[in-house]
């Protein structure tokens, strides 16, 4: 698939605040640095990375009805969950609007927030690439991107601990979906 970069930039302008459009950017250019370190395709990379946020801002209701309209069977405490609907809906929007029919970037997109099970290289590149952005400042993010520099596997299992503790912290429920991927990185 070739990538219509400019064209997806303005795009993300029209569907994004200024904030969430910078904060796609960086994201994109995080993605593609770790690329070249884990020898993943650059320009998937850097796509699955400016569009991992195409529906984030979008009214709750309408991130929920693209979900449930869609033939997809989510899992019932991420339905539950606001936060990671937007990764949820962001998924169908690219196969409906850009026609991105590559399972990977659609994962990509789909898992950024709650991790899973059996991600690939991509979806690891993106997920860290959220967390790890020029523009995030929390505690451990200095820590976050030079695991994420080193290693790609133990970059996870940091995150999947950072992520569940923050959970647990905010008496958050944990979908399926993240401790399972805590779980085969643990292992």
């Amino acid at each position: 698939m070739k990538y219509d970069f400019e064209q997806t930039k303005q795009l993300l302008k029209q569907r994004l605040s200024e904030k969430r459009y910078e904060h796609s950017l960086a994201v994109a250019e995080t993605a593609v640095k770790l690329a070249q370190i884990y020898d993943e395709n650059q320009s998937k990379a850097y796509f699955a990375g400016l569009i991992h946020d195409i529906c984030k801002d979008e009214a709750k209701e309408e991130q929920l009805q693209r979900i449930k309209s869609s033939d997809i069977i989510w899992d019932d405490k991420a339905l539950k969950q606001p936060l990671l609907w937007h990764a949820m809906a962001g998924s169908i929007f690219i196969q409906d609007a850009l026609n991105v029919t590559d399972e990977d970037i659609i994962n990509a997109v789909r898992y950024h927030t709650s991790a899973r099970a059996g991600m690939s290289k991509l979806e690891k590149i993106v997920y860290l690439a959220d967390l790890t952005s020029a523009d995030r400042e929390y505690g451990d993010v200095e820590k976050m991107r030079a695991l994420s520099k080193a290693s790609l596997e133990k970059a996870m299992l940091y995150a999947m601990q950072y992520i569940i503790s923050d959970l647990v912290a905010h008496k958050s429920p944990i979908v399926n979906d993240t401790m399972e991927a805590y779980n085969e990185f643990i292992m």
